[in-house]
């Protein structure tokens, strides 16, 4: 039974675990928007439940990388899943090639499936997907409602691509 949010609004039961079996829909990504929360943080944040680890922490750690790291580069959904997988499989031990290559598996896999998606223009690149240069056409892209249309879209794709991937 769902008791309360977290911080940004995730489902959390009365134990403070987050409940799982809740996804992340477009409307919730657009409060956390509305909210300064950026795509970056949305999906890392969202995958603190699935790593069991602090969503404070993880709405910290993403916090730089929304917007294409504010320059219209990686999409910040990709980066915050990005860093997602790293957290779940990411290889630590010097020499451990066995699980960096698992782990560029899944790097790939999540690169190739987001691509597929026909919102992301076949790219991974912010400014591509948005069609428009960051941060020269902001006023354009806001003019637009680009944002408000596109990213909550995008978050809610990286978060269900975490949501098959980390076991």
């Amino acid at each position: 039974m769902i008791a309360r949010t977290g911080g940004i609004g995730l489902p959390v039961r009365e134990d403070d675990t987050m409940a799982l079996e809740e996804r992340m829909t477009e409307e919730l990504a657009k409060e956390y928007y509305k909210g300064g929360i950026d795509c970056s943080q949305i999906v890392f944040a969202h995958a603190a439940a699935l790593l069991d680890m602090d969503e404070e922490e993880a709405l910290k750690i993403a916090a730089a990388f929304g917007g294409g790291m504010m320059n219209g580069e990686r999409c910040g959904c990709v980066t915050g899943a990005l860093m997602a997988l790293g957290a779940a499989y990411g290889h630590f031990e010097p020499g451990d090639a066995e699980a960096k290559q698992k782990m560029m598996v899944r790097k790939a896999e999540f690169e190739r499936r987001f691509r597929e998606h026909e919102i992301t223009n076949g790219s991974l690149i912010c400014r591509e997907i948005l069609g428009h240069k960051i941060p020269e056409e902001m006023p354009e892209i806001l003019q637009k409602n680009l944002l408000m249309q596109t990213c909550p879209k995008l978050a809610v794709i990286a978060c269900d691509l975490l949501d098959e991937m980390i076991e």
